[in-house]
């Protein structure tokens, strides 16, 4: 009998960079959340013991991507052999829905749910102290994936802390099927020049992070076709976040009525487009 985790996408809502580091890195300062429940932006992992370790791609948004030792599933998976001191042969089975290079993490979120399935389904024991650290050596977001719920990101992102759950106010999340590769929005920074060190207030009780995201002029500078979107998200009423380093655009509304009036027009304007209701 398979086992199955589900790997959600995620929705950055604050996104501060404080600077630039020795190593070339940018030190940053993140509120994420989990979009856990939201069945049409999430992935799916499935795992069954075998033979030998193989890995099967589907759904809607898996044309592209490649089934080699580079994917994350599959590096996630080696990484947990490599803590285990053995091998852990399974025939994985990834059904995608998260679309790809979108600032949403499905490719993160896929290699933090390959860490927690691999450990369940070997019964390996590894505390989350250990998948934590794992998921830091893959890439900056698998780590907040591993803890889930709304996440502080410090260093890299690497560095995670829980936060008291923010609520989602009425929102959508649009992505117009472009690609923007995030080295490259990293890279003109420098050309857009580097926005105010402002890192996150303290919050109340109950009180939401600025909506705020500081990639935003890069990537914009790497794909000016955002900035469109952008536009049109505002004269429906929303108020756009880019997610990430784009190329999706999260809005929030003053309530259900104007976003779900929103929703209509941009299905009928752009029926290509992948469009989410959240909150």
């Amino acid at each position: 009998m398979p086992l199955r985790v589900k790997a959600p996408a995620k929705l950055n809502r604050f996104l501060a960079i404080l600077g630039r580091r020795a190593d070339g890195f940018h030190e940053m300062e993140l509120v994420t959340t989990v979009l856990e429940g939201v069945e049409e932006l999430a992935d799916t992992l499935e795992a069954e013991k075998a033979g030998a370790l193989s890995l099967t791609l589907t759904g809607p948004t898996s044309a592209g991507l490649t089934v080699d030792e580079s994917n994350l599933v599959l590096r996630a998976w080696r990484l947990l052999e490599r803590e285990a001191g053995r091998s852990l042969p399974a025939a994985l089975r990834l059904e995608k829905r998260i679309p790809h290079g979108a600032g949403l993490g499905g490719g993160s979120s896929d290699a933090a749910a390959a860490l927690r399935l691999g450990n369940e389904l070997y019964d390996l024991g590894l505390p989350q102290s250990t998948l934590l650290g794992l998921g830091a050596e893959l890439g900056s977001d698998v780590p907040l994936f591993t803890l889930g719920g709304t996440v502080l990101g410090l260093g890299r992102g690497e560095r995670v802390f829980p936060l008291r759950p923010v609520p989602l106010e009425p929102m959508l999340i649009v992505n117009p099927g472009l690609h923007i590769p995030t080295p490259a929005v990293f890279r003109a920074l420098t050309q857009v020049r580097y926005p105010m060190p402002e890192a996150c207030p303290s919050l109340p009780a109950g009180g939401t992070p600025p909506w705020r995201n500081d990639l935003t002029g890069a990537s914009i500078w790497v794909c000016p076709e955002l900035a469109d979107l952008r536009l049109e998200l505002m004269e429906l009423g929303g108020e756009p976040l880019l997610c990430g380093s784009g190329s999706s655009w999260a809005a929030r509304f003053t309530n259900d009525a104007v976003r779900d009036r929103g929703i209509d027009l941009l299905t009928q304007r752009h029926p290509e487009w992948g469009i989410w209701a959240i909150g």
